[in-house]
């Protein structure tokens, strides 16, 4: 075999998306939100587009009738003679708009801080302190080990300076910190795992009845600890909590020879405490939806409405167009660089209008499908795919994905994301195909519905949705619950 550089012709086929297909495929996908933003960057970076106005209404539609072509304007020159844009500029700025900004609040940090500093601490204690609340998650646990904490703050204190002939920390100093962060709000905060996080706040519970009944803003020690060991639930989480949570009534009734309605009461009132306490003081912001379409029922018919009314209309702008018609005063760059704005102007109209007709499409053929949804609710949720949509419309499947893709919309039975409404589906005896959406609606219809000291076993729910003509594998049931969070019979039992 001979090596060597060697030059030849081929010839080959291959296929390559026009930019501007991207930019229509990303407009597709957009939601609301998004695509409002998006296209108030094109109004700013695009000469030729302007705003609707309400009152212009026809007079965009007579436009659109005008030519598509214009040429060759000198931007440098219009620049220096000062040319206005179309449009008052006080009309323009009556239509600018504000997002609003949400008020920055405190985190758990900053809550645990506030409270450590009003103690009467050293630095020292004050560093160790810091470096704890520095290690609690967002939920309110300590995911660190103590002995972790001591070596990081060892190595800190080694290099520098300032703590120089300060001796190191010890393990016992940490585990008197944890227990004062520990007596924190929320209660149960600092905690290692849910069991010590359930414990603090039981301890809480019993301190805070014994200063309203004394009066005293630190009750005795030895009082608290004479209640917590009255307390049944205190001692279950704190002997049985294995036997608790997969609820073994019986095993610790025996145990602690008391009855089984005994400990279910007792885990009642384990069942009220926050597993995750931090959380109430998360520093995250409130998600809001605005749907992107809305279906109405006017006069018994399910009518189909784009929710686009804050969007910005956007137009050719009449007074750039006027000049670029002149295609003996422009030449060269210049030509090029209008014919590309003038170009992409016309396309972002054309795509705009198409995004509108295709979530217009799309929402329509739901509705028609999923009317018995609508009418009587989500059990009669037909199945429905993807494919099936893009085959009514016309258009590809990936298409149809984009359209659903983040979108909402507003319906007489509340707010739905558009990928609610489809699903796959089972047969039916009678040879129709139910939705298994519907099916676990069903389901989670007949747990709540169940007796509580007979809860319906799995092989028991496919024994009544064979009797509504329901065919369903047992394990398909224990799928669905699983994923509704609805625990299995023996857990659901009550006594």
């Amino acid at each position: 075999m001979k090596t060597g550089l060697y030059q030849g012709t081929t010839l080959k086929q291959e296929m390559k998306i026009n930019p501007r297909l991207y930019q229509a495929m990303d407009l597709l996908y957009m939601p609301l939100l998004d695509l409002q933003q998006h296209l108030k960057q094109e109004l700013l970076n695009n000469p030729f587009l302007d705003l609707v106005e309400p009152d212009a209404e026809e007079e965009v539609k007579a436009e659109k009738d005008d030519e598509k072509k214009d040429d060759e304007i000198d931007w440098e020159e219009i620049l220096l003679n000062g040319f206005e844009t179309g449009g008052r500029r006080e009309e323009y700025e009556e239509r600018e708009y504000y997002e609003p900004v949400s008020v920055d609040t405190k985190d758990l940090g900053d809550h645990l801080h506030d409270q450590l500093t009003l103690l009467r601490l050293s630095e020292r204690e004050l560093l160790l302190g810091e470096e704890i609340i520095g290690n609690i998650t967002d939920d309110g646990y300590l995911v660190c080990p103590l002995e972790e904490i001591v070596q990081t703050l060892n190595d800190f204190v080694r290099g520098t300076e300032e703590f120089q002939g300060v001796p190191p920390y010890v393990l016992e100093e940490a585990e008197r910190m944890l227990r004062t962060v520990q007596g924190f709000d929320p209660a149960g905060i600092a905690a290692r795992d849910l069991r010590e996080c359930i414990l603090l706040q039981l301890r809480d519970s019993v301190v805070q009845d014994l200063i309203k009944e004394t009066g005293e803003s630190e009750p005795p020690i030895a009082e608290i600890e004479r209640r917590l060991s009255d307390s049944l639930a205190f001692r279950i989480v704190r002997d049985y909590f294995e036997q608790l949570i997969n609820h073994r009534w019986s095993e610790i009734s025996k145990e602690l020879s008391i009855t089984p309605r005994d400990v279910q009461d007792a885990a009642d009132e384990v069942a009220k405490l926050d597993p995750k306490p931090g959380l109430k003081y998360s520093s995250g912001g409130d998600n809001y939806i605005i749907p992107d379409l809305i279906v109405e029922k006017i006069e018994g018919e399910y009518l189909v409405f784009l929710n686009d009314t804050s969007l910005p209309r956007l137009k050719l702008s009449r007074a750039y167009r006027d000049i670029a018609k002149d295609k003996k005063k422009f030449v060269g760059e210049n030509k090029e660089f209008i014919s590309n704005k003038l170009n992409s102007a016309n396309w972002m109209i054309q795509a705009i209008e198409q995004r509108r007709q295709t979530m217009l499409k799309v929402m329509n053929f739901i509705v028609d499908r999923q009317r018995d949804f609508f009418d009587k609710g989500v059990q009669y949720l037909k199945p429905l795919t993807l494919r099936e949509v893009a085959e009514v419309i016309d258009m590809h499947e990936s298409t149809v994905s984009r359209v659903t893709n983040e979108k909402f919309v507003q319906t007489p039975r509340g707010v739905f994301p558009l990928k609610f409404f489809f699903s796959s589906g089972l047969s039916t005896t009678s040879g129709e195909d139910v939705s298994a959406r519907g099916i676990k609606a069903q389901i989670e219809k007949l747990v709540s519905d169940e007796d509580p000291a007979h809860p319906l076993t799995d092989q028991a729910i496919v024994n009544i949705l064979k009797d509504d003509g329901i065919q369903i594998a047992r394990r398909t049931v224990a799928k669905y619950r699983d994923q509704l969070g609805v625990l299995s019979a023996r857990m659901r039992k009550r006594v």
